[in-house]
């Protein structure tokens, strides 16, 4: 049955809303503390004999599936109920944690992630949904920070647990300690209290949309596939071939939505221009924020020279910088809006991307950290704002897919930066190498030119979508069209 947010029953006291909130972040961090294994990239590097371009399908095979089920699942959990579909995610990711750990090949560990990432979209998509039923629909904002600050905790002490596992049990480690972690949350999440569905309009009953779900996934599938091709001759022809497959379904899957009476995804809600701008501004957000994940990893072990431990740490302030914002947002949403919010953390992300644009072996540790808690702390005023204006604008009854479509956004942005950051990097690289730098600075040439790149791809998208949203209504962060 669909499910809308309601205020808690008398029974249900705020300590055991807060325990029941505690049960799903916890739940929740094993997504987020998939940052730990970007800092074991380098060490999958070493153990496969493989380049950055080949290891990326590490990153891709995993977020190309659970970016293209999210809105899916989301949709699943406001017809069956979230806590359910919270918990099969729970259990399958448990499943492909343990695979993942046990891969014996780099193509194998592809493929044990896309049962991973599976496991992931179910729980990403409901959770969200899950925390906002605890607390009466007021509190709303607060909550979504909270789950917010939670999530980049979990990214924050990925780099650094993993950092500690990589060095005792190797590359592995990173897999090996999130399956307990899953499996806790799951016993402890019969606990939660399964909201009360009430009544609902008519067009929230219908049944579950099985060929837009089909269109939905092949759209994205296509898509992600084809942009993350790279190669000689055929590569070419079959990425026309993907993309055009791809742009066809999406039509399809826009018709399909339009005259179903149960969409997966409202399509009439884009002509909110605040809602339809926002939601390509996280795309170009994440896209310039996952530079940081595929690529300091590098700088910290090539150019600095340190270790996984303490270069896990250094790679975590990004995380910690997004917990600060987070909360900040939290605060600050219902007194700002959503255009002062925006900017602010727009600004914040390209102070921290621009400065680490001038990286070299010779820059201070010092200010490598301040630039990554600048962007971090950037990131998560902007996706406090985000999420909230999702929330809000979509109905009630369709809240899971209100929380989904925030990560498929954020997906789709890490996705394009898997292929934009990493090919910007070879190629900058490659023609440093040409130029007779030797490979360490030919290595600091490319990251530099890869990092500018996502600055400015930011800042541009950026100007063109704030832009627009200007000319448009402004709304708050509470405010419901």
């Amino acid at each position: 049955m669909p499910q809308t947010t309601a205020s808690p029953s008398a029974s249900h006291s705020r300590t055991r809303a807060a325990a029941a909130l505690a049960i799903v972040c916890i739940g929740t961090l094993v997504a987020p503390l998939d940052s730990a294994v970007n800092i074991a990239l380098p060490s999958m590097s070493a153990a496969f004999s493989a380049p950055i371009s080949d290891i990326r399908w590490v990153v891709i095979a995993y977020v190309l599936t659970y970016a293209s089920l999210l809105l899916i699942c989301g949709r699943l959990g406001d017809l069956i109920g979230y806590r359910k579909v919270f918990q099969a995610g729970l259990a399958v990711a448990v499943v492909g944690f343990l695979a993942c750990a046990t891969a014996p090949s780099l193509t194998a560990l592809a493929l044990d992630r896309i049962v991973q990432g599976i496991g992931i979209a179910l729980l990403l998509s409901c959770a969200p949904a899950l925390a906002t039923t605890l607390y009466a629909e007021e509190e709303r904002t607060r909550v979504l920070a909270l789950y917010a600050a939670a999530s980049a905790a979990g990214a924050a002490l990925g780099p650094v647990l993993g950092g500690l596992m990589i060095a005792r049990l190797g590359w592995s480690g990173v897999f090996w300690m999130r399956a307990p972690i899953a499996l806790a949350a799951l016993l402890l999440s019969w606990s939660i209290p399964p909201p009360s569905p009430p009544a609902a309009p008519p067009t929230a009953r219908g049944s579950f949309d099985v060929v837009g779900a089909a269109l939905l996934v092949t759209t994205l599938a296509c898509v992600f596939l084809g942009f993350a091709l790279r190669g000689g001759a055929p590569v070419p022809l079959l990425r026309a071939a993907l993309l055009t497959a791809g742009a066809v379904a999406f039509v399809a899957f826009v018709r399909q939505e339009l005259r179903h009476p149960a969409p997966i995804l409202r399509i009439g809600v884009f002509r909110n221009r605040a809602f339809a701008i926002m939601n390509l501004l996280s795309v170009v957000a994440n896209y310039a924020a996952f530079s940081i994940m595929l690529l300091v990893p590098y700088y910290l072990t090539r150019s600095l020279g340190l270790g996984p431990e303490t270069g896990g740490i250094v790679l975590a302030m990004a995380a910690v910088g997004t917990i600060a914002g987070s909360w900040l947002a939290g605060r600050l949403a219902r007194r700002l809006g959503i255009a002062p919010l925006t900017a602010t953390g727009i600004v914040l992300s390209l102070v921290g991307l621009g400065a680490m644009a001038t990286w070299s072996a010779a820059t201070p540790l010092v200010l490598v950290t301040a630039a990554m808690l600048a962007q971090g702390i950037g990131l998560g005023l902007f996706q406090v704002a985000y999420a909230d204006l999702v929330t809000a604008t979509l109905p009630l009854q369709d809240r899971g897919v209100a929380g989904s479509l925030t990560m498929v956004t954020r997906t789709i942005g890490v996705v394009g930066g898997a292929n934009g950051h990493a090919a910007v990097q070879d190629w900058g690289e490659a023609m440093a190498r040409a130029g007779g730098l030797a490979a360490d600075l030919a290595f600091e040439a490319g990251f530099r030119l890869a990092m500018g790149q996502a600055a400015a791809v930011l800042a541009v998208g950026a100007a063109l979508c704030l832009l627009a949203l200007a000319r448009g209504r402004g709304r708050t962060c509470a405010d419901k069209p």
